[in-house]
């Protein structure tokens, strides 16, 4: 089995990248979390447009999605930072945490430390010292199984479905060959596809799972007067020659590669079932991200039509790319360059190698571009308008 070398959590999960997270419970603490996180190295923070005057399935949706992030194996520690008032209770939270998370956690709130200035000074000790013990561990030699792969599309054009996707998903098959999990996300870039993936289903639980999620989001689409089928993509889907939202998905599965579908979680929610995996996640790239990573990702694989440049503040993220022009023209965005298949000079499987090795290195430590930007975007999902993710049987 193929090996990587990485960092070994208390839970026996395996990070490929080595973080205290500086994480925010309400949207009042952002500042400051921010302002911790920019004092001490080796620190990410996570803030938080939410966490409070939300009820129901949007607070449950925001908690889990907080606590599984102090689980991400990338995770060396965390420290809580809230103001103190809000609905997504701290303390509570904390408790919550220390119940299922053996790794180092404290939490503080602004309201406790007697304004900001206190806050920050505070949270900056913690961090200073939770750092420095974290400055102690050193990558070992694991098994590849250990890892988590996100798959998300964005800025999609008709060479995402003929190369970008087709190349991740060879990629994908390698990874789980090895015993590894891939998370294939982004519910409303499913639609027309179900019955292709409900036949690569595990079983008729999750083949039910897969229609549901589907059925579901159609259904809330229809309450707003909205008809998605036969609808075209977005502005820039189209101006890249995708003409409706089915014929992105077929190109969009394909993330996936071509194993059985053992699973489907809902949104940030931590996959039992290792090989492919579905994540009942929105189609907004960002939040469809972090709902994974939430999830256990340590890495993700971003293809790209028409080029972007996020990035994630917790896992590295590989862009790739099936359109040259793009690559050319957004080299300091892009690791890698799939137009070939197109061309007719590399083969799926010479591309999928390819970025199967790349993805060995930066599990290894090598940076992708984003990271090297230092790009830490990051969006829980919390708007129930349009979509909410199911519960599932």
């Amino acid at each position: 089995m193929t090996k990587i070398k990485g960092f070994v959590r208390p839970d026996g999960k395996v990070g490929i990248r080595n973080k205290v997270l500086i994480l925010s419970t309400v949207g009042c603490a952002n500042g400051t979390v921010q302002r911790i996180s920019a004092q001490v190295d080796d620190t990410v923070a996570i803030p938080n447009v939410k966490g409070c005057g939300q009820i129901g399935k949007g607070i449950e949706i925001m908690k889990k999605a907080l606590l599984n992030l102090t689980m991400n194996p990338n995770v060396y520690g965390t420290i809580l930072v809230g103001l103190g008032c809000e609905t997504t209770k701290p303390y509570e939270l904390a408790e919550e945490i220390r119940r299922i998370n053996p790794k180092p956690l404290e939490v503080i709130t602004i309201q406790d430390q007697g304004g900001t200035l206190k806050a920050i000074e505070k949270g900056i000790k913690l961090a200073r010292t939770m750092a420095e013990e974290m400055s102690k561990l050193e990558r070992t030699e694991v098994e590849l199984s250990s890892v988590v792969l996100a798959t998300n599309c964005g800025g999609s054009d008709a060479t995402s479905g003929l190369a970008a996707n087709p190349t991740l998903g060879k990629c994908s098959d390698q990874l789980i060959a090895q015993g590894g999990t891939v998370m294939l996300g982004e519910t409303t870039e499913l639609i027309g596809t179900e019955h292709i993936l409900g036949r690569r289903a595990k079983n008729e639980k999750v083949k039910a799972n897969i229609y549901k999620i589907i059925e579901d989001l159609e259904e809330q689409f229809k309450a707003t007067g909205i008809d998605v089928r036969g609808a075209n993509p977005t502005p820039g889907n189209m101006k890249g020659g995708l003409s409706t939202l089915e014929e992105k998905a077929l190109g969009g599965i394909s993330k996936g590669g071509s194993t059985s579908i053992n699973e489907v979680v809902e949104y940030a929610s931590i996959p039992r079932e290792k090989g492919l995996v579905i994540m009942d996640t929105p189609g907004y790239d960002i939040e469809s991200v972090s709902g994974m990573v939430a999830g256990g990702a340590q890495v993700c694989v971003f293809t790209t039509g028409r080029g972007t440049p996020i990035g994630n503040a917790l896992v590295p993220v590989i862009k790739i790319t099936g359109n040259k022009n793009t690559y050319e023209s957004m080299e300091d965005n892009i690791d890698m360059d799939t137009s070939g298949v197109i061309e007719g000079t590399r083969t799926l499987n010479e591309l999928g190698n390819e970025l199967y090795e790349m993805l060995l290195e930066v599990c290894n430590g090598k940076k992708t571009k984003a990271e090297l930007y230092g790009f830490g975007d990051f969006a829980i999902y919390h708007n129930q308008e349009i979509w909410c993710n199911c519960e599932l049987d």
